[in-house]
């Protein structure tokens, strides 16, 4: 049984950097490798830098969101800024929200293993609400004893 809790989340933008995602959906080992390549690109490049700089708070955001039948990912921030360089400014709804809380020893695996007890075991096991699309986040909250923290954000709605 997965453990997550249903959240009342006030609506708020993230502004990020991205990148389409080219395998299929189905091909987890292709997108993992696809994330894990540009997490490294925006960290190296400075573009993580950049973004923290105008951040609101701490926490860095992994987005999935289908764009015109694209599958983009982003790296990001919460802020009300922009920059003429950056990718996208993705809105959050103000809603209810699927929320999986995790820790891993990086943020890629921090990402991975949230991603997969959000979608693989906690929105089949809530069944008052359902994921009807729109931008998905992985948000890293706070780094302590060697880990990791964060939480999978999901918006749903009722069934």
């Amino acid at each position: 049984m997965a453990n997550f809790t249903l959240e009342e989340k006030e609506s708020f933008t993230v502004l990020g950097f991205g990148t389409e995602l080219k395998s299929d959906y189905t091909d987890y080992v292709g997108i993992n490798k696809e994330k894990s390549d540009f997490w490294q690109a925006v960290n190296e490049d400075g573009r993580i830098d950049t973004l923290k700089s105008l951040a609101k708070n701490d926490y860095i955001f992994a987005v999935n969101e289908a764009v015109n039948n694209k599958m983009m990912y982003y790296a990001g921030v919460m802020t009300e800024e922009s920059l003429p360089e950056a990718t996208r400014v993705i809105q959050f709804p103000k809603g209810e929200y699927l929320v999986v809380k995790g820790e891993g020893k990086t943020g890629e695996e921090l990402s991975n293993t949230l991603t997969g007890i959000a979608f693989g075991q906690a929105l089949p096991e809530a069944k008052d609400v359902a994921y009807v699309g729109g931008p998905n986040a992985t948000v890293e909250m706070e780094q302590r004893d060697g880990l990791v923290y964060g939480e999978m954000w999901i918006p749903v709605v009722r069934k």
